[in-house]
């Protein structure tokens, strides 16, 4: 049996997460009205994983985060509405260590759960089983190391611009391990860096906007057509996908409407397949960091059999080893490496 304990100030939402887990029958519940009482269930419950609501009162979900976080570290799943407000306060959320989080669509809450209701359980689930320890760690390192400011023009770094592309795939647990890993990059640095993170439409505007605050390079959500400039980091928009092609001579990306053939969205393989279509592979990166299912392995595989050059996030270091560990199987690692020394191997084959 997976100890769950739901936290949220509704009951009508308490209500209905119950149901949800009730019917899967291997779980064993216990609720709170708030984040008061989260923390001290987390002691006296001992859960396997709980899934946190964002606004509550007595305590909110952010402050009964870094106290759970505190006391005794718990895969966390938070709970937030589709809003600007909610994604900023998610992404602080997952820097101080929770796993994962669900975003509540709009309407009455009975249809918004019959929306998530597949996602929520798997990703509680995904959660009960992941690690903690290492997307904390690696924040911690990476918040002692000052930020570059952003100095260099993109037409200064054209020289050393080699026509080489970064790509990198990643799911649950990508925030906290991404910002682990591309505030790292230095502003000198030659390619240009495409993330697909799986994340919603509402969500990759202000994430991009996050990290460009973090990153000695400019990080912009693809919104539209934009040629590959080096020394600039593209963050995939969500409820989309994107791909890479080539417009007279130079390389662009796009955004276009997502691939139902696909599961996953914005799609890593998508991505991939594209590359392999337009880009020199010789001269490609492609980096598989934590996540659930096998998106992009298929492709990055490709791209190492082609001559590309590929990492897969180690076990040791992924908050869900699903990604990273079908890219190994399937022989299309180059490298396996921590999360926390991945920015640097790429530093030296850029280089």
């Amino acid at each position: 049996m997976i100890k769950l304990l739901i936290v949220d100030d509704s009951a009508l939402m308490r209500r209905q997460l119950v149901s949800v887990f009730d019917a899967e029958g291997d779980f064993e519940i216990r609720l709170a009205r708030n984040g008061k009482e989260a923390v001290q269930e987390n002691i006296e419950f001992m859960p396997d994983v709980i899934t946190l609501d964002i606004n509550m009162p007595e305590m909110d979900g952010l402050t009964a985060l870094s106290l759970l976080m505190e006391q005794r570290p718990v895969p966390v799943v938070m709970v937030s509405s589709l809003t600007e407000k909610s994604a900023l306060a998610t992404f602080e959320a997952l820097a101080l260590g929770a796993v994962d989080y669900v975003t509540k669509p709009g309407g009455t809450i009975s249809l918004s759960i019959d929306v998530i209701k597949k996602d929520l359980v798997a990703k509680v689930r995904s959660a009960a089983r992941s690690r903690l320890k290492i997307s904390r760690e690696s924040l911690a390192r990476n918040q002692h190391e000052p930020i570059q400011a952003k100095r260099a023009s993109v037409a200064a770094r054209r020289d050393i611009a080699n026509e080489g592309l970064v790509i990198v795939g990643v799911s649950t647990g990508g925030p906290s391990t991404l910002e682990c890993i591309l505030p790292r990059l230095p502003e000198d640095f030659p390619w240009p860096v495409l993330v697909v993170q799986h994340m919603p439409a509402s969500f990759t505007g202000p994430f991009a906007n996050r990290m460009n605050a973090l990153c000695p390079l400019h990080v912009i959500e693809v919104t539209r057509q934009m040629a590959l400039e080096p020394g600039t980091i593209y963050i995939a928009k969500g409820g989309a996908d994107i791909v890479v092609t080539n417009r007279g001579g130079k390389l662009v990306t796009m955004a276009r409407p997502e691939n139902t053939d696909l599961l996953w969205h914005p799609s890593v393989e998508l991505l991939g397949r594209s590359v392999l279509q337009h880009v020199d592979v010789s001269r490609v990166i492609a980096v598989m960091l934590t996540g659930m299912g096998s998106d992009g392995a298929n492709a990055f595989t490709e791209i190492k059999r082609l001559g590309g050059r590929t990492i897969a996030e180690s076990e040791e270091s992924c908050v869900v080893f699903g990604m990273p560990a079908e890219l190994i199987k399937l022989g299309g690692a180059s490298l396996t490496l921590d999360a926390h020394k991945i920015a640097n191997q790429i530093i030296v084959w850029t280089h």
